[in-house]
């Protein structure tokens, strides 16, 4: 009779052991601290300045001639087309002269101080003197005198210091009033003048705005009836 034998391989015990792997714990990762970045301000940008040019400097009130106290210019003819018309300015104390509308001399003047100003105005030559003293002013000489006016004001040479400082005459450098003395005529025009800027209007008075009255009710009396009147017998 036939034994059953089991294979040699099955009854063969392995002798290999698999290792089994020895669980590994994962390595903790610490977080890094994440470092911002900088935030970069720009600089404030600065506009570049606004450059005001220099203002012009104001103009200084007075003649643009140049001349200095006593100084003045004249023209010498032999004949002049027209009556000669004298200019004289206050504020800017000057004298012109015209021939028609040339100008033939102009020159400093000293006029009228404070409590005795010089009155402006139109006024005519109506006397002329080669040689005069006041009649009020403890007979101050007036060489090259030429009235203009009754009660003391004239044209003549006189102390010529650079402002107003007489008692009411227009005084002129001595040569250049004897060079206008045998110039003007009489009856000859002497304009004088506050300033030569023209004068601003003066403000005109606004009226005053009035309500309109409201309107009146009428009142219509009533109608009376007409009487009648009953004749009495008689």
């Amino acid at each position: 009779m036939l034994a059953f034998v089991a294979p040699a391989f099955a009854q063969q015990t392995p002798t290999d052991t698999v290792a089994t792997p020895t669980p590994v714990d994962a390595p903790v990762v610490q977080p890094v601290d994440t470092v911002p970045t900088p935030v970069v301000t720009p600089a404030p940008v600065t506009p570049p300045a606004v450059v005001t040019p220099p203002a012009d400097p104001p103009k200084k009130k007075g003649p643009v001639d140049g001349l200095k106290p006593g100084q003045f210019v004249w023209e010498k003819r032999e004949s002049y087309n027209n009556p000669l018309r004298l200019v004289a300015v206050l504020d800017i104390q000057r004298l012109y002269v015209f021939d028609g509308d040339d100008l033939v001399g102009f020159a400093t003047i000293s006029t009228g101080k404070k409590g005795k100003e010089t009155p402006t105005g139109a006024f005519k030559i109506l006397q002329k003197k080669v040689y005069h003293e006041s009649n009020i002013y403890a007979n101050a000489p007036m060489p090259f005198m030429q009235r203009l006016t009754w009660d003391g004001i004239a044209l003549h040479a006189g102390h010529n210091p650079g402002y107003p400082a007489s008692h009411g005459c227009i005084r002129l450098p001595k040569p250049f009033a004897q060079a206008l003395y045998d110039a003007t005529q009489m009856d000859g025009e002497v304009v004088i003048l506050a300033s030569l800027t023209k004068p601003k209007p003066k403000p005109q008075p606004i009226p005053p705005v009035v309500d309109p009255q409201p309107p009146i009710d009428t009142v219509v009396p009533p109608v009376q009836p007409e009487q009648v009147i009953t004749p009495t017998p008689v």
